[in-house]
């Protein structure tokens, strides 16, 4: 199993990725009226992006040798930027759209212009290590943002009647998935500090983790758009 696991790494999540961004994509009609539609968007930016990403396999020996021995090598600075960047960003938004309480749409979008603002000064003062290697920095701080989202929106939601409806919402789902994946994520961020690049074990272990995480991500916002009925915003 876990050399099926192995071999099939990026091909495995891949597919849970183009699963929830084409579900969202034939039922985009069903919720075009409604915020969920960005999310639709942000799940068809994901996996181009995660796509464009697998430039990095052409690299060396391949039709992309030409970047050899530069800065787009790897890549690192495209995946920092997309996901631990641009992903919070959006989720930032996303949770400005849904929150009703303005004081916690305050919260969220100070939260998410502060995010963003750090994360460009602080690739502009390590401009060169950007594109060698991820900053822990800015994944930690990204799961902070999105704890923070999704507890205003748990917390809006026990203090209203949509606690007696709750698992009919898109956005519970989301909220449940994206919290619960950062929850796993967050802790091998700091393991990563303390082992090196030849710990084969951690590696494989890593690897295991990002992708049962990742398909449980991307299959319970598969599922929640095929469960959940539209709101209405």
């Amino acid at each position: 199993m876990e050399d099926f696991l192995h071999k099939n790494y990026g091909l495995l999540i891949s597919l849970s990725e183009a699963t929830a961004a084409f579900t969202g994509i034939i039922l985009y009609k069903k919720f075009k009226t409604t915020k969920t539609k960005y999310f639709i968007w942000f799940l068809v930016y994901l996996f181009v992006c995660e796509f464009l990403a697998g430039y990095k396999n052409y690299v060396k020996d391949g039709f992309l040798s030409f970047l050899q021995d530069t800065k787009f090598a790897t890549n690192h600075w495209w995946s920092t930027s997309f996901w631990k960047v641009g992903a919070i960003v959006f989720f930032s938004f996303y949770y400005y759209k849904i929150l009703k309480r303005a004081s916690f749409k305050k919260i969220v979008k100070t939260t998410g212009v502060l995010f963003f603002s750090f994360c460009i000064i602080y690739i502009g003062l390590h401009w060169d290590e950007f594109f060698i290697r991820f900053f822990p920095v800015i994944s930690v701080l990204g799961a902070v943002v999105i704890f923070l989202c999704s507890v205003l929106y748990f917390v809006e939601i026990l203090q209203s009647d949509r606690i007696l409806t709750f698992y009919k919402s898109i956005n519970f789902y989301i909220s449940i998935a994206i919290f619960i994946w950062w929850l796993i994520i967050t802790p091998l961020i700091f393991y990563d500090m303390y082992h090196t690049s030849w710990d084969w074990n951690f590696i494989f272990l890593k690897w295991e983790i990002y992708l049962l995480a990742n398909i449980f991500m991307y299959l319970t916002y598969t599922f929640a758009l095929l469960w959940c009925r539209p709101e209405n915003d």
